[in-house]
């Protein structure tokens, strides 16, 4: 009959093939020790959606607050959209993350309990184009913390270098 059409994946490309990253946020990883995270929808306005497509987006700054029974994203930068003229957003409005109430109230009560913060640490779109953002209940690491996880790091390069060259 025909041949069958078979993609080899290429390194970094994820499992499915529809997943489209937008923004990391490294410095969280480095900043906090993340305990437990949730995969959410965010309310956006048409402009803000095109600009995410550009992979315009920054979330250096930006964490998650609770106000009456709901998540918003604060400090999340994204730019306004050229082609939009005068039906733009603001750049730096809080974004409403759409959650179910049982995971507001176990993620807001650990979060308001144990002194935790909910950091954002990876915007995407998923298989059906929506965008997401994956939220992290995180911890603040002490200055000690950081540098042994640097020092950590840094064994582990020298081995894989060690390994490569024999």
């Amino acid at each position: 009959m025909g041949k069958k059409n078979k993609k080899k994946k290429t390194a970094g490309q994820s499992e499915n093939p529809n997943y489209k990253p937008i923004a990391e946020n490294r410095k969280a990883r480095h900043k906090y020790q993340v305990l437990d995270t949730l995969e959410c929808g965010l309310a956006l306005i048409g402009s803000e959606v095109k600009s995410l497509r550009l992979n315009r987006v920054s979330l250096d700054e930006a964490y998650a607050r609770v106000q009456n029974r709901e998540v918003w994203l604060v400090g999340c930068d994204i730019p306004e959209y050229k082609q939009a003229s005068q039906m733009n957003h603001a750049p730096k409005r809080p974004r409403k993350l759409l959650m179910h109430q049982s995971e507001i109230r176990k993620f807001a009560g650990q979060a308001h309990e144990n002194g935790l913060t909910l950091v954002p640490l990876k915007m995407y779109f998923n298989h059906r184009g929506i965008a997401k953002c994956l939220v992290g209940l995180c911890r603040g690491k002490k200055t000690h913390d950081k540098r042994e996880a640097l020092k950590k790091a840094d064994t582990q390069r020298g081995l894989q270098r060690a390994m490569r060259r024999r």
